[in-house]
């Protein structure tokens, strides 16, 4: 056993034990929770991109996530759906290092557990994984570590991590977290998502009850720290949610929503320790709300919004830039394979059409067009 699983292992037992001795505070400001994002997203890592499609029927036992791949430099995507796996229940992806990803299951139908798969060849070769509880509805309940162990997000509010043996072991709950000193200042509400920085140290992301707190939280030096970035003065009366937290490369990045209502606004923010942030200019929302939001190389940040809208962030320091009118389909899964480029992988029924956006372009070209194979009826 390595000293890494026992520093684990003992992590789990001092916050349960802490959770049994204290009770969080209450929310001093109450929020109104963010519109629930889609599972539709994209991750693009140092050898492919790979986007988590609905397709099939609207929802129900007709509905199948497919998981598409476009090579790094390549204009082709292709269908990569695991093989042997349940896919009614959305894709949770974690990106890897190469051509690789890592593929969670969310519960659906009769499952109560979530499937877990990995390939590092692009999709040539399936390898599963011990399973996890089943997996939070939400886009960043699996994340990997520079060296492989994963972390997940249970529907359940728990966090769990893996181990040398590749099986589970509970880190964490909500509620035990929640008594910690470094949450009790938040008064977290509820986990949003888990990460790793990109040292490899367990960090999950929150909802706060006090106003202007941002719930990131990471472990160090054998407990946990409040680790999220300041906001502006003027956000700082704000309640904020984390709506994504995720690694991409050498960064962690995280999507921000800063009040509610017409006043909402979104920041992304980077971390390169999982302490020092750099924040994006604040977007203004209006009434309308994110969507849905993937991530590119060095933590570029792709968000759809109602009505065909869109806007992209290429990094730290840089505007937000509105999209183009977004092409129709039942879904529009925004990806970031390279720099200044966005492509759009509109779904509707069994067929999917790719668009990019090149740079510099106020226009979308259709590149391609896919069928993919659906088995009506499979799941009933």
């Amino acid at each position: 056993m390595t000293r890494s699983w026992c520093a684990a292992a003992a992590l789990a037992l001092a916050v349960l034990a802490a959770g049994c001795g204290s009770a969080s505070r209450p929310a001093s400001t109450p929020s109104s929770p963010a519109v629930p994002l889609s599972l539709t997203t994209a991750v693009t890592g140092p050898g492919a991109t790979w986007a988590a499609v609905p397709m099939g029927a609207g929802s129900g036992a007709n509905q199948f996530w497919q998981l598409f791949m476009l090579p790094s430099g390549g204009s082709r995507w292709s269908l990569q759906t695991p093989p042997d796996i349940a896919t009614n229940g959305a894709l949770i992806l974690a990106g890897q290092g190469g051509q690789g990803i890592i593929v969670g299951e969310r519960p659906s139908l009769s499952l109560t557990f979530s499937a877990v798969t990995t390939t590092r060849n692009g999709g040539r070769g399936w390898t599963t994984l011990p399973p996890a509880t089943g997996l939070a509805d939400v886009p960043d309940a699996l994340a990997a570590a520079p060296d492989g162990r994963l972390i997940a997000l249970g529907g359940n509010q728990q966090v769990t991590v893996t181990g040398p043996g590749g099986g589970w072991a509970t880190l964490t709950t909500r509620a035990a977290l929640a008594a910690t000193p470094a949450a009790r200042s938040c008064a977290l509400t509820g986990l949003t998502a888990a990460a790793y920085t990109p040292a490899g140290s367990p960090i999950v992301a929150g909802t706060c009850g006090r106003a202007g707190t941002v719930g990131v939280f990471a472990y160090a030096d054998r407990t946990w720290h409040q680790a999220g970035p300041g906001l502006p003065a003027a956000l700082a009366g704000q309640p904020v949610q984390v709506l994504r937290l995720s690694r991409a490369g050498r960064v962690d990045v995280a999507l921000l929503q800063a009040g509610t209502g017409p006043s909402a606004s979104l920041l992304a923010a980077w971390t390169g320790d999982g302490q020092h942030w750099r924040l994006s200019p604040a977007f203004g929302l209006g009434r309308a709300h994110a969507v849905s939001v993937s991530f590119g190389a060095g933590g570029a940040t792709a968000v759809a919004l109602p009505g065909r809208r869109g806007v992209t962030l290429a990094g730290p320091a840089s505007p937000w830039r509105a999209l183009p009118p977004l092409p129709s389909g039942r879904t529009v899964t925004l990806a970031l394979p390279a720099a200044g480029t966005t492509d759009a992988l509109a779904a509707d029924g069994s067929s999917l059409t790719a668009w990019r956006l090149a740079p510099g372009s106020a226009t979308w070209d259709r590149t391609q067009a896919i069928k993919v194979p659906i088995q009506y009826g499979s799941s009933s």
